[in-house]
């Protein structure tokens, strides 16, 4: 699932694909921020930790759950 986190006053975001799901993924942020965690802890589906300081956080985009196709359509 790709994940888009903005940062304030940056002009980039943070970018990479989780293999939590949307409604988990949802959960674990709402619980920093409404917690007032200093940090929200994230990991990609390579195994990277990502922290970011929950207060510096602009947005979250949780991208679909929807599944890759392959092939072709006709």
């Amino acid at each position: 699932m790709d994940v888009r986190i903005g940062i304030r006053d940056n002009a980039r975001d943070i970018s990479f694909e989780s293999g939590l799901s949307a409604k988990d993924l949802m959960a674990t942020v709402k619980k920093a921020i409404e917690a007032s965690e200093p940090v929200l802890e994230l990991s990609d589906e390579k195994g990277s930790i990502i922290l970011i300081p929950t207060s510096s956080i602009a947005y979250v985009e949780i991208g679909a759950e929807e599944t890759r196709r392959v092939g072709f359509l006709a």
